[in-house]
């Protein structure tokens, strides 16, 4: 209570109740530690290390196990004997369903579960030629699965390297042997069974051909704290101007012959966006799953390369030469003076893309983002050897609205550990528990720490002492966390005079420019006029249709704060015009 009482001046009310209730379903669950283990080398999940925190756990590797005709995927009737083999096996945190009893959803979340109108592909208006993310084309996904159970399919293998098979529709064209796997973190195990969760779609499960307008994977998410269903689209329409970025446009899901609704459509960050972006699909990539206790925000954590690993996921060829372009990068970025570091960094970092990669994560607070957790982003390596950065999740941007799937407090006003001198331990959008360290540490639920983790929790506070809360507010701080060493790409690149005033007039602009309601507004209603009808006729949504209409004004009252504030704190004469 002593800690709770701290923090009030920091942050909400609502975000203090939202970090209790994550605090208590951590607690209440205490997943099984022989399941939460340190998986095998190379094993690392979709969402993030194996730390038994939801979304933080290594996919189960069952194909390998249970596929008996040595396809690599499993077919029905050994999909079925992997199921019964899970529903006898102990309680595995959050995969089967999300954690039981804590439903907390959004405003929707609690009425009455009917099924929504049924639909069928003669009923819908091809899209035509339009490019698969045209912000005006609004596409059906008609997806078949094979079991009438299909989402308690999905949920029994959810964190498995299971794929779920469907037979996809799109614009009249048939797609045969689609991947399907639910995703997400909050997003999916906050939200009940029979509501709207986020799906990813691999039309090359099988087919190696099979593409849609250039494009062989489908992330369609739920649009998690955000009822007005356009935040990830502005993001992504903002972001693209100043540094690549996954495109982002909105789609219309229907499932075995049933409307699901709308759903936000975001690229994947693979081969194809580098085609988009680069002009290749060679070169190495890495993702860095969004964790509150990765010390992943390009810390330089000396040579080993087992350091790294479970931090920086690698999704191309395993090679000692990646892991030591990638560390020696780190070295540079870290170890090297303010006077030199541009001259040494540059032949080894895009620094103009760092730069507008960093103004654009604050400018438009996104409560996943790089200045609050240092994870939760993507780096490419180009043929010259150089490294990219490219934003990842972007769904908590432009002030997330309270109340959502991930509980009280919903996001918006989440605050973060990441202050000036704060290092990692971060309260992620979903918040951390005040109470205790992550799984593994007292107070907290079993499984492994991450590597550097000292016993009790994170450390609190770069020089001692529990470290700022920082709210994602419009009146962020453009040089938040300038003295954070686990945020050395903020820290070290805006410690030098002339990237600062740089830095600084990439976030101007976006404010002159970008988050003028006079340029927005037009595209809000431009993109809910799209999807206005399906929102309301939508019965598996997880926000009120009311909400989707009011949400307009807290996104435009989000905007002008933030536009107000940082033309205010940001003189012409520090951006260096």
């Amino acid at each position: 209570m002593m800690r709770l009482r701290s923090l009030t001046t920091a942050a909400s009310r609502t975000s203090i109740l939202r970090c209790a209730v994550l605090l208590a379903t951590l607690l209440a669950l205490r997943p099984s530690t022989a399941v939460l283990a340190q998986p095998p080398a190379g094993a690392a999940g979709r969402a993030g290390g194996p730390m038994g925190m939801p979304g933080m756990q290594a996919d189960r590797e069952l194909v390998a196990q249970f596929d008996t005709d040595k396809s690599k995927r499993l077919d029905n009737a050994e999909r079925k004997a992997a199921r019964e083999w899970l529903a006898a096996q102990p309680a595995q945190g959050f995969g089967r369903g999300g954690p039981g009893g804590m439903r907390p959803g959004g405003t929707n979340a609690n009425q009455p579960i009917t099924p929504g109108p049924r639909i069928t592909p003669a009923e819908v208006k091809s899209s035509g030629k339009a490019p698969v993310y045209d912000e005006g084309a609004y596409r059906t996904f008609f997806l078949e699965f094979e079991n009438a159970d299909w989402e308690k399919e999905l949920e029994a293998f959810n964190n498995t390297d299971v794929e779920v098979p469907a037979q996809v529709t799109i614009d009249g064209r048939l797609f045969r042997d689609v991947g399907v796997h639910f995703r997400g973190n909050s997003s999916y195990f906050m939200v009940p069974t029979g509501k709207k969760r986020s799906l990813n779609l691999s039309l090359d499960f099988v087919v190696d051909s099979q593409q849609l307008g250039g494009y062989r994977s489908f992330n369609l998410l739920n649009a998690n704290n955000d009822p007005t269903f356009v935040r990830t689209v502005l993001f992504s329409r903002i972001a693209n101007k100043y540094t690549p970025a996954p495109k982002v446009n909105l789609v219309r899901v229907v499932i075995n012959g049933e409307l699901w609704g709308t759903y936000v459509s975001q690229q994947q960050f693979n081969k194809d966006f580098l085609h988009d972006n680069y002009r290749t699909t060679t070169g190495a990539r890495w993702h860095v799953p969004g964790s509150p206790f990765a010390r992943a925000g390009m810390e330089y954590l000396g040579d080993s390369v087992g350091a790294y690993r479970a931090k920086y996921e690698l999704k191309t060829k395993d090679t000692p030469e990646r892991w030591t372009d990638l560390i020696g990068m780190f070295r540079v970025l870290n170890q090297t003076a303010p006077e030199q570091l541009e001259a040494a960094l540059s032949p080894l970092l895009d620094i103009d893309g760092a730069l507008r990669f960093l103004a654009v994560d604050v400018a438009l607070v996104n409560g996943d983002g790089y200045w609050t957790r240092a994870s939760d982003y993507s780096l490419f390596q180009d043929s010259t050897g150089k490294f990219h950065v490219i934003p990842h999740d972007m769904n908590e941007g432009l002030g997330v609205e309270e109340g959502g799937p991930g509980g009280p407090g919903g996001g918006r006003g989440g605050p973060s550990m990441f202050g000036r001198g704060g290092p990692p331990g971060g309260m992620p959008p979903g918040g951390m528990p005040l109470g205790g360290g992550p799984p593994g540490a007292a107070g907290g639920p079993p499984g492994a720490m991450p590597p550097g983790m000292p016993a009790g929790g994170p450390p609190m506070g770069g020089r001692g002492g529990m470290p700022m809360m920082v709210p994602a507010t419009p009146e962020l701080d453009p040089l938040v966390g300038l003295d954070n060493p686990a945020m050395p790409l903020r820290s070290k690149l805006l410690a030098v005079p002339a990237l600062r005033a740089r830095y600084l007039r990439y976030v101007r602009e976006i404010a002159e420019r970008d988050l003028d309601w006079k340029t927005m507004g037009p595209l809000v209603e431009k993109y809910q006029k799209l999807i206005r009808d399906d929102v309301s006729r939508d019965t598996r949504k997880i926000y009120s249709t009311e909400a989707f209409t009011d949400g307009v004004a807290k996104l435009k009252e989000f905007a002008d704060k933030r536009r107000s504030y940082l033309l205010a704190k940001i003189p012409v004469s520090e951006t260096g015009r």
